[in-house]
């Protein structure tokens, strides 16, 4: 199992840590219930580890993912984008067989989405 980021995530990432004063920071991924799909990528600077957490490190960038989302990021792919509308990360999956139009949310085919958290696209 792995998760990758883009050199354009990986410049975003360290010059984010760097500004938080967290340059050996990790950014954690995450799913959780919700969206307009079912499921919703999350990002957020972290300095802890948690029991079960999975730990990767592409081009300088700790990644650290929780076991309960591992499953459906494996062989994800962090990016940047940015556009007229912004910039913003953006996630890559393999396992998403649909997605909403925000890029926030996602469905898979093999598991039910969880019951919790309101559709709403971002």
């Amino acid at each position: 199992m792995a998760l990758t980021v883009t050199e354009a995530a990986a410049s975003k990432a360290s010059e984010l840590l760097r500004n938080a004063g967290k340059e050996h920071g990790a950014i954690r991924v995450y799913i959780k219930a919700g969206g307009c799909s079912g499921y919703q990528y999350g990002m957020a600077i972290d300095d802890r580890r948690l029991e079960g957490d999975a730990i990767f490190a592409d081009k300088g960038i700790l990644l650290v993912i929780d076991q309960k989302s591992l499953s459906l990021l494996d062989g994800s792919q962090v990016d940047y984008v940015e556009n007229l509308m912004g910039g913003g990360f953006s996630i890559v999956n393999p396992n998403a067989t649909s997605s909403c139009g925000c890029g926030h949310s996602f469905r898979t085919d093999h598991r039910q989405a969880p019951s919790e958290g309101a559709p709403s696209c971002h």
